[in-house]
């Protein structure tokens, strides 16, 4: 199961003002009149008061439809949603992503033996505390050194009753903090931590109510409230600080007819009520539909099979010192890409000011399709981008929000299976849905397992 999460996983704004904005925004203009709307994507923002007001207040379907429809659902092909929404004024989130990130590097660089002997935790197969090398996945079974990762629970070191602990070691493992006074670099870890990832799993919590408003009102038969019911108590949280090293020339070779050399603009579509409401564009990059291997060199292509993953954006900093870099020193085309709907591979940077979360394939098949998990995946920098030596490493923070692993994935009573699978993107990316799915109410723990077998053998 870890193995495969390795792949894998106020006041109340006023609807009138929601409603206007939702209209205003219906048909985005193209980043230049010039240029055909595929070759630019479209990250939906929404505000937190938009997100943690009640659904029958406010109603964000048509812009969760732009970021996660599916094809049972009413948006637009054309739309090509990317499976990831942007959330923006999140209280405290901006002050405890700063004070978090920046502890991978140091945690990156203590003592090896004392990550492998004292933080690592072989008995919940590496889903708690550090973990490097041990992932091997792909035909030739080679161990991962790109990156490194550490894992943790931010709402409670003892998840899970102890049946559950028992049954379940890698759902429910026991935290393992890096020892603060033994190594004054890691300082509040522990708390900035718990403050960062609690925050996420709040915010995801809210989102829920509205994929369940949004689901209700497409798909016959979909349970009332389902997903909030299964999120707002969950104790399966699962946080993933995430550090990426340095590659080497011979990694971070990528072809040159890898690449597309367009340079596109962002649409931006954002809820009303949000304190800055300029269209900002961020620059993105069209990749083809097809690219070599050797591009997703720092995380390969997946779905994301848990439920909801919350992602804090990224931060590039100097390998030797930990120091942030400026976007001088940092390939533009490196980072995250999503495939979307029309089979394009499209570069997507997370506002710094925004968390943004990724939708995963129990929601897929919970909501019959209405929403569709996508392929990501993570490229590092191309070789000779700086000519100065600074070793680029990046840091990032998902965190997966997900049910029991006893949870039946069952598709609403008014859908057929196919409306699931034929929602689905991506298919020569990733194994495909219908051969882990094998079944309408499998748990979503066989379902991890199954997964993770066909992601293992996955050529």
């Amino acid at each position: 199961l870890r193995m495969f999460m390795l792949l894998s996983n106020a006041l109340r704004p006023q609807e009138t003002e929601s409603t206007m904005s939702q209209q205003q925004h219906e048909h985005p203009q193209p980043a230049t009149q010039s240029e055909d709307p595929s070759h630019y994507s479209r990250l939906v923002i929404v505000d937190y008061k938009d997100i943690s007001a009640d659904p029958a207040d406010m109603d964000l379907s048509p812009l969760l439809e732009r970021a996660f429809g599916g094809m049972s659902s009413s948006s637009s092909s054309a739309a090509s949603p990317l499976g990831i929404i942007a959330i923006r004024n999140i209280p405290h989130y901006t002050a405890a992503k700063t004070s978090f990130l920046p502890h991978a590097h140091s945690l990156a660089h203590l003592p090896p033996t004392y990550l492998e002997d004292t933080l690592s935790d072989p008995s919940s197969f590496y889903n708690a505390g550090w973990s490097h090398g041990k992932e091997t996945l792909g035909r030739h079974r080679q161990p991962d050194w790109a990156k490194a990762s550490y894992y943790f629970n931010p709402i409670t070191d003892e998840p899970g009753t102890e049946q559950e602990r028992k049954d379940y070691p890698a759902s429910y493992p026991l935290n393992r903090w890096p020892d603060e006074e033994a190594f004054p670099q890691m300082a509040n870890f522990k708390q900035s931590a718990r403050t960062l990832g609690g925050i996420m799993r709040e915010v995801v919590v809210h989102l829920t109510r509205h994929v369940d408003a949004l689901a209700e009102k497409r798909v016959e038969g979909y349970p009332t409230g389902l997903l909030y019911r299964s999120m707002v108590g969950t104790e399966k949280v699962k946080g993933r600080l995430l550090y990426y090293f340095p590659l080497n020339d011979e990694a971070a070779e990528t072809e040159q007819t890898d690449v597309i050399h367009v340079k596109a603009e962002s649409e931006v579509i954002e809820s009303t009520n949000t304190h800055d409401n300029d269209n900002k564009h961020h620059n993105t990059d069209k990749q083809p539909s097809n690219p070599s291997k050797s591009f997703d060199n720092w995380i390969g292509w997946h779905n994301d099979s848990g439920f909801l993953t919350a992602l804090a954006g990224d931060l590039y900093v100097d390998d030797a010192t930990g120091t942030a870099l400026p976007p001088s020193h940092i390939d533009p085309r490196a980072g995250l890409y999503v495939t979307d709907r029309s089979g394009e591979s499209i570069k997507v940077s997370i506002p710094e000011d925004c968390m943004a979360v990724q939708i995963g394939e129990c929601l897929q098949i919970l909501t019959g399709g209405a929403v569709a998990a996508t392929p990501h995946c993570v490229r590092g920098p191309r070789p000779g981008w700086n000519d100065d030596g600074v070793k680029v490493a990046r840091i990032s923070f998902p965190c997966f929000v997900d049910a029991k692993p006893t949870f039946p994935l069952t598709m609403p009573e008014g859908c057929g299976r196919e409306n699931v699978l034929e929602s689905g993107v991506g298919r020569d990316k990733v194994p495909p849905l219908e051969e882990r799915w094998t079944e309408n109410g499998m748990t979503f723990g066989n379902f991890l397992q199954t997964s993770f077998e066909k992601y293992y053998d996955w050529k």
